[in-house]
């Protein structure tokens, strides 16, 4: 548990009481940091697919951000990739299923989501390394701030360095105005490759990209 540069900031591990509050933060920035009701409308499929292996299987690998109190922003960790790949091979087919079975009800923007997941997402969505740690984070616009980003990146590096993981990655959306891959290069991570991640062509005015970033993490013992 840390405090960053602003002491009403606290950074500490997932707990299980936080399962509702990281599944609302989701929500409220998966559509480029905003909330994701523009152009997907199902919150809890959507918080399903975003954060239950995180939350339900392996939450110890997790950090949160306080602000005054409130959760504001999250770590979502895993040092596991094989036991998290079949994790989401086996819910993803869940998560198709219920799409489905709800898809005449759902309004036209979510119905345009999940054809573009259907059709373009297997073309645009980059390569990723199959045997490193995993991360996946969303900070609430008024508690942004480089200092903050990194603290709770650092606490899960921490982590993983005292767990002997090598490396780590992160699958981030990233663009100019809001991140872009310079910033995590700062942290220490090399940018793999980066796809224009089309489905957003029409409500957001600059090209978005999902972009993968990887860090080779020194051994505890390194000098």
């Amino acid at each position: 548990m840390t405090h960053s540069a602003n002491t009403s900031v606290l950074i500490r591990p997932y707990q299980i009481s936080d399962r509702a509050r990281v599944r609302e933060l989701c929500c409220q920035t998966g559509f480029l940091g905003q909330d994701i009701a523009p152009v997907f409308e199902d919150r809890e499929l959507f918080a399903d697919y975003l954060t239950r292996y995180y939350t339900d299987i392996e939450p110890e690998s997790s950090f949160v951000l306080e602000h005054e109190g409130i959760i504001k922003g999250y770590l979502l960790g895993s040092r596991l990739p094989f036991r998290q790949q079949w994790f989401n091979f086996a819910n993803n087919i869940k998560l198709f299923c219920r799409g489905m079975i709800h898809y005449p009800t759902y309004n036209r923007a979510t119905r345009d989501f999940i054809g573009w997941i259907l059709r373009n997402s297997w073309r645009e969505v980059p390569a990723a390394p199959r045997k490193s740690a995993h991360f996946h984070f969303n900070i609430l616009p008024e508690a942004q701030g480089l200092a903050h980003s990194t603290a709770l990146m650092n606490a899960y590096l921490d982590y993983l360095r005292s767990k002997g993981v090598e490396s780590v990655y992160g699958q981030v959306v990233t663009f100019e105005t809001r991140r872009g891959a310079r910033v995590f290069e700062r942290y220490g991570f090399q940018v793999l490759e980066r796809r224009e991640i089309t489905k957003y062509r029409k409500v957001h005015p600059e090209p978005v990209y999902l972009t993968t970033v990887l860090m080779n993490l020194a051994p505890p013992d390194a000098g």
